[in-house]
């Protein structure tokens, strides 16, 4: 049984809608990340013009959380679109490789979410008092 036959009799006819929408996902995905690092870019160019040092890492700092952001957004949509991907296919390889995918996306959001808490104005605030 081909690979083809075997995703149109588990999802029917419903199959290639769902390919295209998962590949929808990836696009969206990588508009999200593009426009984190345009963002990202574009505050460090002004942060670096910026004459005061705590004027520019108060803009760096920012500019970090808000990249962090995106990427974490970035990757729960691409964790999307490996879900609809996996649960088409019904592969082991594909399983496998979004367990870990999942495992990946957990400890980088594990990093990057204390590193955006970390740079918040608020805890800065308060570990200066």
């Amino acid at each position: 049984m081909s690979s083809q036959t075997e995703l149109v009799g588990f999802f029917g006819e419903a199959a290639p809608w769902l390919e295209q929408l998962a590949g929808l996902i990836d696009l969206l995905s990588i508009g999200v990340l593009l426009i984190g690092a345009a963002r990202f870019s574009l505050k460090m160019v002004r942060g670096e013009f910026s004459g005061d040092r705590e004027r520019r890492v108060a803009i760096m700092n920012d500019a970090r959380r808000e990249l962090g952001s995106y990427i974490l957004a970035g990757l729960e949509l691409l964790i999307v679109s490996d879900v609809i991907h996996t649960a088409i296919t019904l592969d082991l390889d594909g399983i496998l490789f979004l367990g870990g995918l999942v495992i990946i996306r957990s400890v980088i959001s594990f990093f990057l979410e204390r590193e955006i808490r970390d740079l918040s104005p608020a805890e800065q605030r308060q570990a200066k008092t």
